[in-house]
């Protein structure tokens, strides 16, 4: 069985908008797109024109970061497309559905609700571990796509590559198993991703971005790896320009060796300010318990949430109120800032004045 067999039919027949960026390979002289011929007032790029739709570049940049092939890779904005692609090319509404493991990121969600896919809870256990045979046993013939956000957001662990593997064995045929990776880069022993499994799966995605330790959230700039196919099949239903020309810009300068350089350094950075951010919060009045993380945030369970968030709130601290998702109802998800941003958390929740 191939992995297309579980996409939208209607999808598969479909021819893709062609455009005109795509037809102007080899050219000099660009008719062809009803751009400007003349660069804007006080451009420092070229931005009159359409830029590449999958910029050859950038793909030969994230091929060898992610250790794929090109034709693995699709470029997009950010995982929230990706996320929003994978399900409108695999959920026909009203018919299909996603399995999704709360608490977990509210993107599945709500793209799926756009798109009038049904959803399928399988909560997360007292752990905040998924349970794969729970995921199995809560499988419907409607479920097209299972999501499965590892490090997972917001409780922050990973999930094992053995409960992966068994997913991946079991939905074979019956579903496609979304792996959504984030926050891969922050974990102590390294990027432990399971790229490499999609040469074992047709049927796995693998879903990368540079938002968070690559600090390009504001620039949206995230990869969907899959078989070909898959690939192919996205590319039918991307919009002709995923990938603005200063946006690309700011990828190839973060992928560039000092780029590079410098991302180990914040890495490592985030990684010694997370353990003592831990053990800090740990022996704070107030704090009940820091759920372990592998990623570049805490969440912290509170004897008063709410309290705790307007006193940070009124001292110009925003964190996230994580009390409306499952199994934290007392809880808030704390970003790893800079040292000094960390140390005045600290001392709002442990009520020290200046």
């Amino acid at each position: 069985m191939s992995v297309l067999d579980l996409a939208r039919p209607e999808l598969l027949k479909m021819k893709a908008y062609s455009s005109a960026r795509t037809e102007a390979s080899g050219g000099e002289v660009f008719l062809n797109a009803n751009e400007s011929a003349w660069p804007s007032y006080g451009e420092k790029g070229p931005f009159h024109r359409y830029p590449d739709p999958q910029p050859a570049a950038l793909l030969d940049q994230l091929a060898a970061l992610y250790g794929v092939t090109r034709d693995r890779i699709l470029v997009g904005r950010g995982s929230d497309e990706a996320i929003d692609l994978l399900i409108r090319a695999f959920c026909r509404a009203g018919q299909d559905a996603i399995l999704i493991q709360p608490p977990t990121f509210g993107m599945y969600a709500i793209c799926a609700q756009v798109q009038n896919a049904g959803i399928v809870e399988v909560l997360l256990d007292e752990q905040f571990q998924v349970d794969a045979n729970a995921v199995l046993t809560g499988m419907t013939d409607a479920v097209k796509l299972v999501f499965v956000c590892s490090p997972n957001n917001p409780s922050g662990q990973r999930v094992s590559r053995e409960t992966i593997v068994t997913l991946a064995e079991a939905l074979a045929g019956r579903a496609v198993l979304v792996v959504d990776e984030a926050y891969a880069e922050f974990a102590d022993e390294g990027d432990a991703s399971v790229i490499d499994l999609l040469d074992r799966y047709e049927h796995m995605v693998v879903l990368r971005t540079l938002s968070k330790a690559w600090a390009l959230a504001g620039a949206r700039v995230g990869s969907v790896l899959a078989a070909p196919a898959v690939i192919d099949l996205l590319r039918k239903i991307l919009p002709p320009y995923p990938v603005p020309t200063p946006c690309l810009d700011a990828a190839l300068h973060a992928l560039s060796p000092q780029g590079r350089k410098a991302v180990t350094e914040q890495v490592l950075l985030v990684r010694e300010q997370r353990r003592e951010m831990a053990a800090a919060l740990r022996s704070t009045p107030g704090v009940r318990e820091v759920l372990p993380s592998v990623t570049n945030f805490l969440t912290v369970r509170l004897d008063d949430a709410a309290a705790a968030y307007r006193r940070l709130f009124d001292a110009g601290i925003v964190v996230r109120d994580v009390r409306r998702y499952p199994g934290l109802s007392d809880a808030l998800r704390i970003t790893i800032g800079t040292p000094d941003e960390n140390q005045r958390v600290l001392a709002v929740l442990q009520g020290v004045t200046a």
